[in-house]
């Protein structure tokens, strides 16, 4: 039984790859089409409701792509739906953070400095914001700021604004971002789910039934693609941002995060205008690169001060005293805050570590048996850390490490 935690990490991984693949699929077709719109060019002789074509070579053929604003005359044979590539990239990243977050809440979701919740809590409040989202996003795109769409993505802004500070008040830096970044994803999703999906539904059973469609459903599936495009890479950088502590391990990473949806929408700008009319405008670059350095200023102008050494003195949660009451505990401490807390720590002291990895501290009785599986995990069974073994834990160390976290697994099966 003690070698569940390889097991569960093993499906963490799997889950993961399968949400990468799934969102390269999704983020390559959405990239695509947009590109491919914006690209139309108009010509003689088209066909009747063909509003724009394109020629493309790829992979050594050559392909004639043609559009129709609202429908052709009559339903074709084989019709491609891409839908899946949206479902599948929420649905895998839902189980993601649902491994991650919700079963690993006490270590990687709740800071109880910020917010002293329960497991309970911070799982309702985790889910429960990502609903909330696309009810008031989807409720500002129907109350007709859908004619005025630069009224309506600030609201959007200013609607993601509050929730990066929201998320800060609540969750540890790195499950804010990541939750922004899911919070963001849900809205896009929904976009194709609710709106985008049935709205081509409509479309479709319109020329089934020989009716003429109406063009306002392609338009309204149109304009929340537009969305789905401008917020795209901000996605992406809050998906990779637990890797990196100084986008989420400071003070300002909700407006870091905020700054970042801004750099969003200047790269694609420059991308969209590129397709549509064959260049792009430089400007964009040198707003992008601007925002990217107050950004890195930004992450390294904390004015944070705690006093760590009293943390050791706080009470352990029950998932604490389990490790922390194992046998060997006294030990492995040792071997951690040798081998491990000079980077792992609130305030790292190796050279070039600022921020400590992934935001895991070892400095205290309560870190180390939090991070217990981690610890396994990391140094015990595998040997990925510490990083080409540069403080030198010796392997009879990583020995005691896999006995007391078995130990004390055993223990609590044995028990129950």
């Amino acid at each position: 039984m003690y070698d569940l935690a390889i097991i569960w990490d093993w499906i963490a991984f799997a889950v993961r790859w399968l949400h990468v693949i799934t969102a390269m699929a999704w983020i390559g077709a959405s990239f695509f089409f947009i590109a491919l719109d914006l690209g139309l060019k108009k010509a003689p002789q088209m066909p009747q409701g063909v509003t724009g074509e394109e020629w493309q070579v790829h992979g050594g053929g050559f392909y004639h792509i043609q559009k129709y604003m609202v429908a052709p005359p009559n339903m074709p044979e084989h019709l491609i739906w891409h839908k899946w590539q949206s479902y599948s990239t929420w649905l895998s990243g839902a189980v993601l953070l649902m491994i991650v977050y919700w079963m690993g809440a006490e270590l990687f979701l709740i800071d109880p400095s910020k917010a002293d919740l329960a497991v309970w809590q911070a799982i309702l409040i985790s889910g429960g914001s990502l609903a909330f989202g696309w009810i008031i996003y989807d409720q500002l795109c129907k109350r007709g700021l859908k004619e005025r769409p630069t009224v309506l993505m600030l609201l959007l802004f200013a609607l993601l604004v509050a929730m990066s500070w929201g998320y800060n008040q609540v969750f540890t830096g790195r499950a804010a971002l990541l939750h922004l970044g899911a919070f963001t994803a849900t809205i896009m999703t929904a976009n194709v789910f609710f709106i985008i999906m049935p709205n081509q539904r409509i479309v479709v059973a319109d020329l089934q039934a020989g009716r003429t469609p109406d063009a306002k459903y392609g338009q309204i599936a149109k304009l929340r693609s537009t969305h789905n495009n401008y917020l795209t890479l901000p996605v992406i950088f809050l998906m990779l941002s637990n890797h990196y502590p100084l986008a989420f391990g400071t003070e300002y990473s909700w407006i870091i995060a905020a700054l970042i949806f801004l750099t969003g929408v200047t790269i694609r700008h420059y991308f969209n205008a590129l397709h549509a009319t064959g260049k792009g405008p430089t400007w964009t670059w040198a707003v992008t690169v601007i925002l990217m350095v107050i950004i890195a200023w930004l992450s390294t102008a904390s004015t944070w001060d705690g006093d760590y050494e009293a943390l050791d003195a706080q009470a352990l949660t029950p998932h604490q005293e389990q490790f922390a009451a194992a046998a060997g505990f006294d030990d492995v401490h040792d071997i951690v805050r040798g081998r491990c807390a000079m980077c792992h720590a609130r305030e790292p002291v190796w050279e070039g570590i600022r921020w400590a990895p992934k935001g895991v501290f070892l400095e205290t009785s309560a870190d180390i048996a939090g991070s217990a599986r981690e610890i396994y995990l990391q140094a015990g069974v595998s040997h990925a850390m510490p990083p080409a073994n540069i403080t030198g834990l010796p392997s009879e160390d990583r020995l005691r490490i896999v006995r007391w976290y078995r130990g004390a697994v055993g223990a609590e099966i044995a028990v129950n």
